[in-house]
């Protein structure tokens, strides 16, 4: 049976390698994300597209009133959108104070990473197909250990209350609600130009398997937790990382 599949920052990275497993199986995918030419530049087989500001309640509308009118109801919503900040514009100095810093830094991430996933399933969640809809929230191992971006790793974190919280308020519908938590993934603009090959080593020496992650090591885990042979899984916390977080 077709499913209608609603996936955040769905042009690129893990939202992309999603968009691509699940339309492979002939679901009906709706990209969503910031940028229109990056979605429409996604090549995803029979997809839409709308793009839109999902920290902004305005835009989330506008997406509610696109799946409204071309889809009804939605089967599996996937937040792939967020990120830690390093392809976001610089801050303008407003005076000398650097918690101001602080603020924009913290703010932005909360934004990025937390309140684009809150408000979207906040929209979608009346239309959300019961029984057997799929709500999947794209976590971190940040979340579990910190990073470089305290900010980044407490917006990711913020998503476990959440989504236990979903999972309860939705269980009784049939509809089930899970993070997935990658470690470090090749392949997508999350560093931008942060990323040089020392870090990298460091991050791949941190796993058990030898090797980063790739986008669609994500995007199979989404699309197993998202069939029926996954039913009884739900608030639950995967982590797709190779071994990392353990550390050694």
């Amino acid at each position: 049976m077709t499913r209608n599949v609603v996936i955040s920052g769905g042009g690129t990275g893990i939202g992309l390698a999603a968009a691509r497993a699940f339309a492979a199986d002939g679901d009906r995918v709706l990209l969503l994300g910031r940028r229109a030419e990056v979605l429409e530049r996604a090549g995803v087989l029979g997809a839409l597209t709308c793009a839109a500001d999902l920290g902004d309640p305005r835009g989330v509308r506008a997406v509610e009133r696109f799946v409204a009118a071309e889809l009804g109801t939605v089967d599996v919503l996937i937040h792939s959108a967020g990120g830690a900040g390093y392809r976001e514009p610089e801050a303008e100095a407003d005076g000398d104070d650097p918690l101001d810093a602080v603020l924009h830094d913290w703010t932005l991430n909360f934004r990025l990473n937390t309140l684009t996933a809150v408000l979207l399933t906040e929209a979608l969640k009346d239309r959300l197909a019961d029984p057997g809809g799929r709500v999947l929230f794209l976590g971190s191992i940040a979340a579990y250990r910190g990073s470089g971006k305290g900010a980044y790793a407490a917006a990711k974190a913020a998503l476990h209350p959440y989504a236990h919280a979903l999972a309860r308020e939705l269980g009784p519908r049939g509809v089930t609600v899970n993070v997935v938590a990658p470690g470090y993934v090749e392949d997508t603009e999350f560093f931008g130009d942060a990323m040089d090959e020392e870090r990298r080593a460091r991050l791949v020496a941190e796993t058990s398997t030898g090797r980063a992650g790739r986008p669609g090591d994500v995007a199979a885990t989404l699309h197993w937790l998202a069939s029926p042979a996954a039913g009884h899984i739900t608030s639950q916390i995967i982590q797709v990382n190779g071994g990392a977080e353990r550390g050694h």
